[in-house]
């Protein structure tokens, strides 16, 4: 097997001393950088994703016309998910070196699944582009997405089942992983892409700039060694740098490599494929993930030219390590500096935090925290100093029950206001922030 091919065959790519900095140095992005950028933006982005929160029928309606047998593809069944609806494997291209990529297991983790169907144009329509060429010649692509339809179509994480199809890939209870395990013992892939998002509040590192992509090799056993099969991905993971480096400098991380023995990506690695993950996080005012969408599409073309040229091997596995894990995560807003005042109490000075179920478009918000918290940080911060949070009720039979509510776990109803009495609001957040009002007035 790959695994019994020893470990100082990688030594030529690791930093070792002596190595000089030059070789170690980042590699310039692709040359074809700059042509692909401008070509997707006027013949590549796909029509009808502009909102992340899709229905699984809607992204096969708009991906399956791109991926037909005329331009290369081939699409089977191979499962039903819990509530019955079709998990879909499609293949693509001529070469020896098989690839598989799954996409939105949990089912609010839309980005990719966006990117592939990009990459589904760029494949079927582009056919004498060199990239394609190349691809077609030397991998076969093999692709999964929308591998959870049911979280897809509640747009949560989870399955039908209330299942983490991703911590599900020992025991194979739903339908769902055994499709993609099945798939995986198939095709006995060659590489894997795991391909998912993260909370857009991470942190890089010890810094305060957003993870807009973390990367990740995942570890194959619990002490984390590094072999020729763990080393091509580690590769392929610093080629996805050279990429995107220049759209998003200092705000690449890595995701923590510690073995989940439940986990999709570390048994794909611990069964010989070379397995990369990507999640994407946030980058602000990118409010439906489209900007990321496109640096998506770019990292994996990247990728995938660099394992059919091979032009990954060697490159510099220093520059995935000294890549800064994922840090804290943020919250979403801290109201920073007002006066509570709930009915029949006295006033008191709080601060106070709240989480959004959709954090970039600040859409159902709930309390995660009132009191002192003028130490803590946050993606956005409101100074409501010399104003009254105002708590009020979201419907009348809310206020019937419990008029005073307000406390972590509870939906985000507030004014802010000059007056305890909430007479005179500057800012009102109704569960969902107003795009048209962001600040108080």
């Amino acid at each position: 097997m790959r695994r019994a091919l020893a470990l100082s065959l990688l030594l030529s790519s690791l930093l070792v001393p002596g190595m000089s900095a030059a070789q170690n140095a980042m590699p310039p992005p692709p040359a074809w950088m700059d042509e692909l950028d401008a070509l997707y933006d006027t013949r590549v982005r796909v029509a009808g994703l502009e909102d992340r929160a899709f229905s699984p029928e809607h992204w096969w309606n708009v991906a399956a016309p791109l991926a037909v047998a005329a331009h290369g593809f081939d699409t089977r069944e191979i499962g039903r998910s819990v509530e019955g609806r079709p998990l879909r494997h499609v293949s693509w291209g001529d070469g020896d070196t098989a690839v598989l990529l799954w996409s939105q297991m949990h089912g609010d983790e839309s980005t990719a699944s966006m990117a592939i169907a990009d990459l589904f144009r760029f494949l079927g329509e582009h056919p004498d582009h060199p990239i394609v060429q190349r691809l077609r010649d030397n991998t076969t692509l093999h692709f999964l997405p929308v591998m959870n339809p049911d979280g897809a179509a509640r747009f949560q994480r989870r399955n039908a089942q209330g299942i983490d199809i991703n911590r599900d890939a020992r025991d194979l209870v739903s339908p769902e992983a055994r499709a993609l395990h099945g798939l995986r013992e198939r095709v006995q892939p060659d590489f894997g892409f795991n391909l998912h998002d993260q909370n857009v509040g991470t942190r890089v590192g010890d810094s305060d700039r957003g993870t807009a992509i973390a990367l990740l090799a995942p570890a194959y056993n619990e002490a984390r060694e590094v072999d020729a099969i763990r080393a091509a991905a580690i590769e392929v993971a610093v080629a996805i740098r050279a990429v995107l480096e220049p759209h998003i400098p200092g705000h690449i991380a890595k995701w923590d490599d510690t073995f989940n023995p439940r986990a999709f990506g570390d048994l794909t690695a611990a069964a010989g494929v070379s397995t990369i993950l990507i999640e994407s996080g946030g980058i602000e005012g990118d409010l439906q993930k489209q900007r990321l969408r496109k640096l998506n599409f770019l990292a994996l073309v990247g990728a995938l030219d660099a394992i059919a040229t091979g032009s990954h091997a060697g490159l510099p596995h220093e520059l995935y390590g000294q890549l800064p894990e994922n840090g804290k995560t943020w919250p979403d807003l801290l109201i920073a500096g007002g006066t509570l005042a709930l009915p029949g109490q006295p006033p008191a000075e709080a601060d106070v935090l709240v989480d959004f179920e959709r954090p970039l478009l600040e859409r159902g918000g709930t309390i995660a925290d009132v009191g002192d918290l003028r130490d803590m940080r946050a993606r956005r911060t409101i100074d409501a100093t010399g104003l009254y949070i105002v708590p009020f009720a979201a419907s009348a039979a809310d206020t019937d029950e419990n008029p005073t509510a307000f406390a972590p776990g509870v939906p985000a109803y507030f004014h802010l206001s000059r007056d305890p009495q909430g007479r005179d609001v500057v800012w009102t957040l109704a569960g969902d922030v107003d795009p048209a009002e962001p600040q108080p007035r």
